[in-house]
């Protein structure tokens, strides 16, 4: 089964309340984009963002410029039906991340949970190229940290610590700060999750 097909038999067969990433709001993600102070029509993306309710609360907060991205066309249809005709402001892609070709840069840039399933190194070289290209103030990365798993849903990721994460990205982006934090499953499990927030070195 490819990656495609992984993931839409997930978003398939499971609801958020059966899936390990549910958050009812995503606190860290939220505080990292409220500490940047970026305008209501700030272009942002979510990558992976899936079936994920940080959509709700940056319409909820007024901003007018959000794309979402995930490999499963399932999760998107998920989510679109939750916000119901507020969908019809938000810009849906479905798409493998390291297939993507974004006709625009982002203002910010978010992923929780999705950088972490690429572990071929051509793959991370491919995403870090569209961030280095496309991103132009703002990155935000959530993945599990060295006290993490080592597999999500039956999948191998890649673990990161706050070193590895700034020599990874280092080249074009200032660390603004990063953090743990236990991320409780809706099965009563802990994650251990690294967030780090960075900012675009000027040219």
């Amino acid at each position: 089964m490819d990656k495609k097909e992984h993931w839409q038999t997930v978003y398939n067969t499971k609801s958020p309340n059966e899936v390990s990433w549910t958050q009812k709001r995503p606190n860290t993600s939220l505080d990292f984009i409220h500490l940047f102070g970026l305008d209501k029509d700030a272009k942002i993306i979510d990558v992976g963002g899936g079936d994920s309710n940080l959509v709700d609360f940056l319409l909820d907060q007024g901003y007018s410029d959000i794309t979402v991205l995930d490999i499963s066309a399932k999760a998107l249809e998920k989510a679109q039906s939750r916000l119901g005709s507020r969908a019809n402001k938000v810009n849906w892609v479905v798409s493998d991340i390291t297939e993507f070709q974004p006709s625009a840069n982002y203002d910010l840039w978010h992923d929780r949970a999705a950088f972490h399933f690429l572990t071929d190194p051509e793959q991370i070289k491919t995403y870090l190229k569209l961030v280095n290209q496309h991103v132009s103030q703002y990155l935000v990365l959530g993945t599990f940290s060295e006290a993490g798993p080592t597999k999500c849903s039956g999948l191998e990721i890649k673990q990161y610590s706050e070193k590895s994460m700034e020599t990874l990205f280092g080249e074009k982006f200032d660390k603004i700060k990063c953090q743990t934090e236990d991320h409780m499953t809706p099965f009563g499990t802990k994650q251990n999750f690294l967030y780090c927030g960075f900012r675009k070195m000027k040219p």
